[in-house]
């Protein structure tokens, strides 16, 4: 069965009707709730669609990309274990430039794991008798971290890449039945190319903990206030007095046990919320053989058995914590598996930046930082982009002030902060 297909020429909608539609809906999208329907019925034989191993490999000379996410194995890892697929609603439809650049694309058939919701934008179209999904998206599946979205080519070649797509974005939109083009998590070079009102630039806000030159965790913890240094001090405490050892495994050292009892883990923190994991078992299993020096773990034992663990990649600037899951619930134990441990190896590794990952206003006492995000997004609906533009411009001064406010609320010295 296939989706009934999106008009390519959209039938008028009355401008007022939209809004109605959108009104309420965006200021809290991430709790706006839209019906997909079954997976299985999102299969479509008459589209062609280009896996990472199909796109020819890149010219000699290529650049290769330190960010762990931007290189061709993480997502051949994702398409090849079954994460990136037309069963899991990821798609690959991946795009080769002429002059070697390679865009990651996804057809789409719901909002999961992009983690820049708009879920209150597909109920809109819905309620107008219109089709949101699919729709396209350039990300990286299931990682909220900013990062290169062209690759294969360094930023000199990336950006006149990115903007003869751009050129192409209704004739594309259209030959996929899409509603829309979305590039979620760009950095700040590319991001450049887009601008209003042609489309909608959506502003997101994460907490990272900035390297400045500390030698030790104690150096970090010296530019707080007597009160934050106190306080981390007990919750470091109360976990050895739990009598939980902590160890940094890399990748090349994980054990074939003990991964498999961090995918339990991985799951058990999606099953407390009522959801399933996104990434397969054997994803992991690729992540220690073929990015081995891209990935390590905190690892949590109680008397040598594995309790909690947390994942983190890394490249030469920065640490990105991923998943993380426990068997037990212990005081303060998440703090120091996914944050105090990762600041500790940052500090020893030399890495100038730590990105925890999404969300959690808990991260800014214990000096993480409040860092904006960004997101690109074209509707082939020139009404309901423009409504859905104003809107996100009204959620960016939103933003705005939760940024400033968690700024007031770092736990550095006055002189430092």
């Amino acid at each position: 069965m296939r989706l009934r297909q999106y008009s390519r020429n959209p039938a008028p909608v009355q401008a007022a009707g939209i809004a109605e539609l959108l009104s309420g809906r965006l200021r809290n999208a991430a709790h706006t709730v839209c019906i997909v329907r079954p997976l299985f019925l999102f299969q479509d034989t008459n589209m062609t669609w280009t896996l990472i191993d199909q796109c020819p490999p890149p010219k000699p000379g290529a650049p290769a990309p330190d960010n762990p996410f931007a290189q061709r194995r993480f997502l051949h890892a994702l398409e090849q274990t079954g994460c990136c697929n037309t069963q899991s609603g990821w798609e690959p439809a991946h795009q080769r430039h002429d002059q070697g650049a390679l865009l990651p694309l996804y057809r789409k058939y719901h909002s999961y794991g992009e983690y820049v919701f708009d879920w209150a934008w597909a109920d809109a179209y819905a309620r107008a008798g219109l089709n949101y999904f699919p729709k396209l998206v350039t990300a990286i599946p299931f990682t909220p971290s900013m990062g290169p979205r062209v690759l294969d080519v360094d930023t000199a070649a990336a950006l006149p890449a990115m903007d003869e797509w751009i050129d192409t974005l209704p004739h594309t939109c259209a030959e996929h039945d899409a509603s829309g083009w979305h590039l979620l998590f760009p950095d700040t070079a590319l991001l450049s190319r887009f601008a209003e009102p042609e489309f909608i630039l959506r502003k997101g806000c994460q907490f990272h903990w900035h390297n400045r030159s500390y030698r030790t965790f104690d150096d970090f913890l010296q530019r707080m206030t007597a009160r934050r240094r106190k306080t981390i001090r007990k919750e470091r405490r109360r976990v050895t007095e739990a009598g939980i050892e902590i160890r940094m495994v890399e990748g090349s050292e994980m054990r074939a046990d003990w991964l498999q009892r961090f995918y339990a883990f991985y799951h058990s923190t999606y099953l407390k919320r009522g959801m399933h994991g996104y990434l397969t078992q054997t994803f992991f299993r690729a992540l220690v053989t073929d990015l081995a020096d891209s990935v390590c773990f905190a690892l949590a034992f109680r008397n040598d058995e594995l309790i909690a663990g947390a994942l983190f990649f890394h490249d030469q600037q920065t640490l990105y914590g991923r998943y993380w899951g426990c068997i037990e619930e212990i005081d303060c134990l998440h703090f120091e598996v996914c944050y105090y441990q990762g600041i500790e190896y940052a500090i020893t590794k030399g890495l100038q930046r730590f990105d925890p990952g999404t969300q959690g206003e808990h991260k800014v006492p214990r000096g993480f930082e409040p860092v904006a995000t960004w997101s690109a997004h074209w509707l082939a609906h020139r009404e309901f982009h423009e409504l859905v533009r104003r809107h996100v411009r009204q959620e960016r001064a939103h933003i705005d002030a939760y940024m400033a406010e968690a700024e007031t609320l770092l736990p550095f010295k006055a002189q430092d902060s």
